[in-house]
């Protein structure tokens, strides 16, 4: 079972931890500065609303705000406005598997 920590620690890998699902691992290469593969990883299933979310906030990251609040629509998410480090944390811990209650 990961954590926040543990996410943020493996950007000091070559490659993504085992068994992440697309959105994750999309995010992970967004962490290590890869915008272009984070990119292409959330485009495999742009059907998927959780890989609509990650594909906002690539292009809130980019810059693109008209696009981004498409995907956020795409997602049924507001889009966010606020600081996109945060953002990015708070997407990750909202995907990260949660062990039993």
């Amino acid at each position: 079972m990961m954590d926040l920590a543990g996410f943020e620690a493996s950007l000091a890998e070559g490659t993504p931890p085992e068994g992440l699902g697309r959105p994750l691992r999309a995010l992970w290469h967004l962490g290590k500065g890869d915008w272009n593969e984070a990119h292409a990883v959330v485009q495999e299933d742009e059907a998927d609303p959780i890989c609509a979310w990650v594909h906002a906030h690539l292009h809130r990251v980019e810059g693109d705000l008209s696009n981004a609040r498409y995907w956020y629509r795409r997602a049924g998410r507001p889009a966010a406005d606020g600081d996109q480090r945060a953002e990015w944390r708070a997407i990750v811990t909202a995907l990260l598997p949660r062990g039993p209650v």
